[in-house]
């Protein structure tokens, strides 16, 4: 097929880290958080040197700015994945520098542009969030519709950030909308789910196609969180993150290298320590600066994690 690049772009700075053409027509696209306010400058600077083995189709500067660093005929080396790469447009967006990796107004109304865009020139009608990794490499696209796929189910990365993540069913929402197909069906592929532990199935107050009415729930329910369809908690309710209600309760945290912070929030130092792999019993939740579920303090006294990286159990 004739591939083409988007016109929304406005600054080119072409990487030489790439692949040659795609041996894969476009069927999914593939978000990432470039951790770092970067301009779209920036962010094509980041892949000119060869030495640095890595690069991504587009990139999204902090002020919504759209740069093209690897032409789409081409698979970029964004994802850890060969064969996501091969058929994904990857696309690297300004975020801040620390967990949940947020993002601007302009970074994300852009990304919601480029994938209609994306989308309208390789004939997709549909843009589908199914939530789950196994559900979706496992998925074959029809020919009108492109998945959206995450670092994550690559790598031991948290890309593209609990910002981003928490919004993808939203992202495929609005860019089928833009698109004329139904939104229905991309809405309704992925479950936020409402318990007391992704364990207690028997707690469950609701399962929503809505990550806010999730949320508005989780908060009428003292002690319960959302967790989206592989368990992991997205939000964790009012109630429960202002004080000792719902606790304590253990988690399971998998990266080797969670910062332990003095207090609940990236705005506390970290004391220098990590939790590495283990399951730890929290005693308290609290809201704060730099992760969506909140943040857990340690039974042990070591301080407090962020629970974006950690599941209940």
């Amino acid at each position: 097929m004739a591939y083409t690049n988007s016109s929304l772009v406005s600054y080119t700075k072409l990487s030489p880290n790439h692949s040659g053409q795609r041996t894969h027509s476009i069927d999914r696209i593939t978000p990432h958080c470039v951790v770092g306010q970067l301009t779209a400058e920036g962010i094509c600077g980041c892949f000119t040197s060869p030495s640095r083995e890595a690069s991504c189709n587009y990139g999204i500067g902090k002020d919504g700015k759209i740069a093209l660093c690897v032409e789409e005929k081409n698979r970029s080396w964004c994802s850890s994945s060969n064969s996501n790469d091969q058929r994904a447009v990857t696309i690297e967006c300004a975020s801040d520098l620390n967990a949940p990796y947020a993002m601007t107004t302009a970074v994300y109304n852009s990304l919601v542009k480029l994938c209609t865009d994306i989308c309208k020139r390789n004939g997709k009608k549909k843009l589908l969030w199914l939530g789950d990794k196994n559900k979706t490499l496992n998925y074959s696209p029809k020919s009108d519709e492109m998945v959206l796929t995450v670092h994550r189910w690559f790598a031991n990365k948290s890309c593209p950030g609990e910002w981003l993540y928490s919004r993808l069913g939203d992202l495929a929402s609005k860019v089928t909308a833009e698109l004329g197909g139904s939104s229905s069906e991309s809405a309704a592929s992925v479950l936020y789910r409402v318990r007391k532990s992704w364990s207690d199935v028997k707690s469950q107050k609701g399962a929503f196609n809505n990550l806010d009415n999730a949320k508005k729930c989780a908060d009428s329910n003292a002690g319960y969180s959302v967790f989206d369809e592989s368990g992991k908690v997205v939000y964790t309710g009012k109630q429960t993150a202002s004080g000792g209600t719902g606790t304590p309760f253990l988690v399971q945290v998998t990266p080797t290298d969670l910062n332990i912070r003095k207090g609940p929030g990236t705005n506390y130092g970290k004391t220098g320590k990590y939790t590495g792999k283990g399951v730890f019993t929290i005693i308290e939740v609290k809201s704060g600066t730099g992760s969506t579920a909140g943040w857990g303090k340690l039974k042990s006294g070591a301080g407090w994690i962020s629970l974006d990286y950690a599941k209940r159990v």
